[in-house]
């Protein structure tokens, strides 16, 4: 065809792209069908009508052998012979948004750089529909809430910061003191609180927020604010796929597995097992993915059969779902019918019929978390040899660590603590982060060798323990690179706290005239902080009793930024276990709030936890020293 000379080879693959991404079911033809699909899913703010006369315009004129539809050739030439027309124009910002990929530029500072941000379309659909319905009833949220998906009203909404304290709070309840967030007045100032609040409170939860700033969020950066949102949601979606959390999960427990094997598996590989698990039982076939393997939807109609309640138990209902759109010969329209059974189970979430086609592993992911949340459909295996006494599930010491390495942005993302330190590739990267080098030409990565796997492990370990005796110049007597490997807790946790101790106090090494900030150092700024400002709380050391009532922290809190308590909420005086709760859980926040990254819990302080009681006022001495 004589079109394609006129086009650069550069054009000619973004038309390639873009005929792909109309064309659903992937047969090398657009159909007046697709049309319609992409044109509902773009939403475009064009009258019905219009969207009619574009569609019969580019079948009338692109239809060239009049065959019905329309091959990549006549794409082309819709294309090149009316570039400039309104349809055409349509048609590309229709494409665009069908793909979700929108690209941002010419604004920020990096833009001007020339750099471009694309954000995903379908993603931020799917986290408004989200956000509206887990935030419907709060009061708080009602000036911003319903959102209009089709619109920028997410990148407006997050940016006083209460929405995204909301939904940290609905992933791990209690993460927020509800009362440490600004409602009211609505200054610049009192925003970015919040923001600071969201943000380290983010990162106490496991999220990498390391390139966000709070400037970030007030302006809506589209690809910042969905990245953090989905890391956010996700937290919450795979909270409870977890076996001490669920121990019906144990049913999917293979042949010849113990429960320490299913133990190890992340919390997607776990969903993986379960869909599985419940397409084995309708006698379909295993799928491999959330991604290409339910492009055609069937194996979603087999999952919500054999999940939905069959109204056998005490006041459950029995809802049946309509199997007819099964053998529905379009991908789409079977999407759809799918979906429409998934609304039946009131989880009709995250996904449109377009990203189950397009196989979106993200959103399709959330959509399948989502439906195990609500129907998980398993029973705890009975009268099987299962050491359940293995079910402890991890301490909070454990989950903060955890958590801190996390939010450093560390790969493969740490699920279970001592497992996924095994190799020692999280423990590298992380002397990085505290400044310490790695040669990475010494380091096996994975994957590793069927046979001899482990030794290339254990040379990791070798080395990361290594580096921390000469390097980092740890205390690690009596550990060796085997107890690392063999996930030995006591030992793993020894090398852990010291890569975090050094972490935190790196943000300190500026201090003390170039002399090694310790312990006595901070306890020394604390109490002349607190005295200087005419406080009767001190400190004597980090076992010191009455930190139980976290008062100290509060007060060194107003002390670095005055006015910031709320004295009439402190609780004083006796204080029961419950208050002193109070009182530690609004000291975090505030701590967060006034910008201090603190990864300790409220229950670190009411039972004086030495190590992490540190790393608050560390924190905050880091914050203090910063305020001038």
């Amino acid at each position: 065809m004589t079109t394609t000379t006129h086009i650069s080879k550069e054009e000619l693959e973004e038309l390639k792209a873009a005929f792909e991404r109309v064309d659903l079911n992937s047969n090398g033809y657009i159909c007046d069908y697709e049309l319609h699909e992409l044109f509902k899913e773009a939403n475009l703010p064009l009258p019905g009508y219009k969207v009619r006369e574009i569609i019969q315009n580019i079948m009338t004129e692109g239809d060239v052998n009049k065959d019905g539809k329309i091959s990549f050739d006549e794409f082309i030439s819709i294309f090149m012979e009316q570039r400039k027309s309104d349809v055409a124009k349509s048609f590309r910002k229709a494409i665009n948004r069908k793909e979700g990929i929108c690209a941002i530029g010419g604004t920020s500072e990096l833009s001007s750089e020339g750099t471009q941000h694309s954000y995903s379309e379908e993603e931020k659909y799917a986290f408004v529909n989200w956000i509206n319905k887990a935030l419907e009833h709060d009061p708080d949220c009602k000036r911003v809430l319903p959102m209009n998906p089709n619109t920028d009203d997410l990148f407006k909404a997050v940016g006083d910061g209460i929405v995204l304290c909301k939904m940290i709070n609905l992933s791990v309840p209690d993460t927020i003191d509800e009362r440490a967030i600004n409602k009211k007045k609505r200054t610049p100032f009192t925003i970015q609180e919040n923001l600071n609040l969201a943000l380290n409170s983010a990162s106490a939860i496991g999220c990498h927020v390391v390139n966000i700033g709070a400037e970030d969020l007030r302006e809506g950066k589209p690809h910042l604010v969905l990245g953090l949102l989905w890391q956010i949601i996700k937290i919450g979606l795979l909270a409870d796929i977890e076996l001490s959390k669920n121990e019906a999960l144990a049913a999917l427990l293979s042949e010849g597995e113990t429960l320490e094997d299913l133990m190890k598996l992340s919390p997607e590989e776990l969903l993986l097992r379960w869909a599985n698990y419940h397409l084995k039982n309708a006698g379909w076939h295993k799928i491999n993915n959330f991604s290409g393997d339910i492009k055609d939807s069937k194996a979603y109609f087999h999952l919500l059969n054999q999940i939905a309640p069959k109204g056998t138990k005490e006041g459950e209902p029995c809802i049946d779902i309509n199997m007819s759109g099964f053998n529905e010969k379009d991908d789409l329209k079977r999407a759809e019918f799918m979906l429409q059974q998934a609304d039946g189970l009131g989880c009709r979430q995250f996904v449109t019929p377009a990203d189950v086609v397009s196989g979106n592993p993200k959103l399709n992911l959330a959509f399948v978390a989502n439906l195990f949340n609500k129907y998980p459909a398993l029973t705890k295996p009975e009268n099987q040899d299962i050491d359940w006494t293995l079910l402890e599930g991890e301490t909070r010491e454990e989950r903060t660590f955890r958590n801190w390495m996390n939010s450093l942005g560390v790969n493969p993302h740490v699920n279970h603590l001592y497992n996924d330190l095994q190799d020692a590739l999280v423990i590298l990267q992380l002397y990085e982060k505290i400044k310490v080098p790695v040669d990475w030409n010494k380091v096996n990565k994975p994957p590793y060798p069927k046979l001899g796997a482990n030794m290339k492990k254990l040379e990791n370990c070798n080395y990361a323990v290594d580096l921390g005796k000469h390097s980092a110049k740890f205390s690690l007597v009596g550990i060796g690179g085997q107890d690392l490997n063999d996930g030995n807790p006591t030992l793993t946790l020894a090398v852990v706290w010291q890569l975090m101790r050094k972490h935190t106090l790196n943000v300190l090494v500026h201090l003390g005239d170039g002399q090694k900030v310790n312990d006595e150092i901070i306890i020394k700024w604390v109490n002349e902080t607190l005295a200087e400002n005419g406080k009767k709380t001190s400190l004597q050391s980090f076992k010191d009793k009455t930190i139980s009532t976290s008062l100290v922290v509060v007060d060194l809190i107003d002390c670095i930024q005055p006015g910031s308590i709320n004295y009439d909420l402190v609780k004083t005086g006796t204080l029961t276990e419950e208050d002193k709760l109070e009182n530690a859980k609004y000291a975090v926040s505030i701590a967060r709030k006034i910008g201090a990254r603190v990864y300790a819990l409220p229950e670190d302080l009411v039972e004086v936890k030495a190590k992490l009681v540190m790393t608050v006022f560390a924190c905050l001495m880091g914050r203090g020293m910063n305020r001038v």
